[in-house]
């Protein structure tokens, strides 16, 4: 499987790099893991207890990127703006699994937009392309399909599924359940991101992920397209 990226979403201020891991227990949770993303927690939860996210350069830069792209801020919140709110009214975050756990705690860190996918159910190539309007789009937690707005940067496979709609909305198809042994994840930023913040963060969700749930990672550079 390749991944791609269409040159026009990269002129529109999207930053991309994926990362993969292969060969992973996603069963249970770990102990040691348990106890450190609970303090973690903690800590994100006083660190942006006054956080004004529309004065953070980064998180910002998602609202700035629909605002580029025509996609309306209000019923499309970015998932790391959405991740920080979460947090500061439950105070803690809800466990999926061990290897959605890792990254989502990394999104709250980085406050990039991460996304997890089963690389086994995906068909064909893995691209971030602008939409058409004719592609298939079942979220997680539904059945039917949805209507696909033309013009949205989605990540997508060979079989003309959405896989992840913008940075926002994940799919049933290719969920990370416990199950799931191959795992690609979505590093993605906008123009505020520096590019060593995603490698940064692409190696800590390989580093993290092989250390608690086994396996072997990489950092993957999508190979660009017209």
């Amino acid at each position: 499987m390749n991944f791609y990226v269409q040159r026009a979403v990269l002129d529109a201020g999207v930053k991309i790099l994926f990362a993969a891991v292969y060969g992973i227990d996603n069963h249970g949770e770990d102990a040691a893991w348990a106890t450190y993303r609970n303090r973690r927690l903690q800590e994100l939860y006083d660190e942006y207890a006054e956080l004004d996210i529309h004065s953070d350069p980064i998180l910002e830069g998602f609202n700035l990127l629909h605002d580029k792209t025509g996609v309306k801020r209000r019923k499309n919140i970015p998932a790391s703006e959405n991740l920080i709110k979460l947090l500061k009214k439950n105070q803690g975050m809800f466990f999926i699994n061990q290897a959605v756990d890792i990254y989502n705690l990394i999104s709250l860190e980085s406050k990039l937009a991460l996304g997890a996918h089963n690389i086994d159910r995906v068909e064909g190539d893995f691209t971030l392309r602008f939409t058409d309007g004719t592609e298939r789009f079942v979220p997680i937690g539904q059945t039917e399909p949805i209507p696909v707005a033309p013009h949205e940067y989605s990540y997508c496979d060979d079989a003309t599924e959405v896989l992840c709609r913008l940075e926002i909305r994940q799919v049933e198809k290719t969920k990370v359940d416990e199950n799931a042994r191959n795992v690609c994840y979505i590093v993605q930023g906008n123009e505020a991101t520096p590019d060593a913040l995603l490698v940064e963060t692409a190696q800590r969700i390989v580093d993290l992920t092989v250390k608690y749930c086994g396996g072997r990672g990489e950092i993957i550079v999508p190979i660009v397209k017209e």
